[in-house]
């Protein structure tokens, strides 16, 4: 099936990495129109998965979660490709499991990238720097996207990083459990240390490009927000200012004569 004039897209997934690094919890759903901006088409969704069949022969409770979470995959559209738990012995008796989706979704990446313009690879594993850069010599755009504990080389290969604690509703950032109050992630792209204050920018959609940073053009899906030095969080070395490496978490207040201003500001993560 031919998509004349879109942007075909490839999402490969490692579950298990990103729910044990910080994305637990992830919507599939938003990171699918995450993948897919700017008019692209999903050609292949694939989510890795560990399935321990021992644990779900005897715990109901884990094989119905599981069976459910799958479900939702599927229904999101994505393939959901089973790694089975493989249990072994150590030298002094203790079992420990392992299960390892490195080299299918490898495989299946670089095997279907024929007939893909753009691929995101979901995970922070460096493995993959080898994978990344043979699907853009085969002519594939590639980002990634994770959220802690992602390998530097990892981002530096990739065409674009990008944190998922950034991306809208990619993860929950509720206020006491509210999901109508969500708080705002951003970096401090810009902060004068003489005047005691910056400005952080935060992404508002996931519909424009990545690329158009300056939130003053209609076509940006950033917004920028003004922070005072006092409302910081104290464990901030205002000296390592502006830093991308710094993930911030924020509500949004509309100031008259300042337009937005960062509010309860506290560190999410630095890389």
């Amino acid at each position: 099936m031919e998509h004349t004039g879109k942007l075909k897209v490839g999402v490969y997934v490692d579950v298990s990495n990103i729910a044990q690094n910080g994305g637990y919890g992830m919507q599939y759903d938003v990171l699918r129109k995450f993948a897919c901006r700017n008019d692209g088409v999903a050609i292949r969704l694939n989510a890795y998965v560990a399935f321990d069949e021992e644990k779900a022969a005897r715990n109901i409770i884990y094989r119905k979660k599981t069976q459910s979470f799958h479900s939702q995959l599927r229904d999101f559209g994505f393939k959901v490709i089973e790694k089975k738990v493989k249990w072994y012995t150590d030298e002094s008796g203790a079992r420990y499991g392992k299960s390892n989706a490195d080299l299918d979704m490898a495989v299946d990446a670089l095997m279907q990238s024929e007939r893909l313009d753009y691929v995101l690879i979901v995970t922070g594993d460096g493995d993959f720097i080898q994978v990344v850069r043979a699907l853009q010599n085969k002519g594939c755009r590639v980002e990634a996207l994770a959220f802690s504990n992602v390998s530097h080389d990892l981002r530096n290969e990739a065409d674009v990083f990008t944190s998922g604690y950034l991306v809208p509703n990619l993860v929950a950032s509720e206020v006491n459990g509210d999901p109508k109050k969500r708080r705002s992630r951003g970096i401090c792209y810009a902060y004068y240390p003489d005047k005691g204050y910056g400005f952080i920018r935060f992404l508002r959609n996931v519909e424009g490009g990545l690329w158009i940073t300056d939130s003053r053009k209609e076509e940006s899906p950033y917004g920028t927000a003004f922070i005072h030095s006092s409302k910081l969080p104290p464990e901030v070395d205002y000296s390592a200012l502006p830093n991308r490496e710094m993930i911030f978490e924020f509500d949004i207040k509309e100031v008259e004569d300042r337009g937005l201003q960062a509010e309860n500001v506290t560190l999410v993560y630095q890389y």
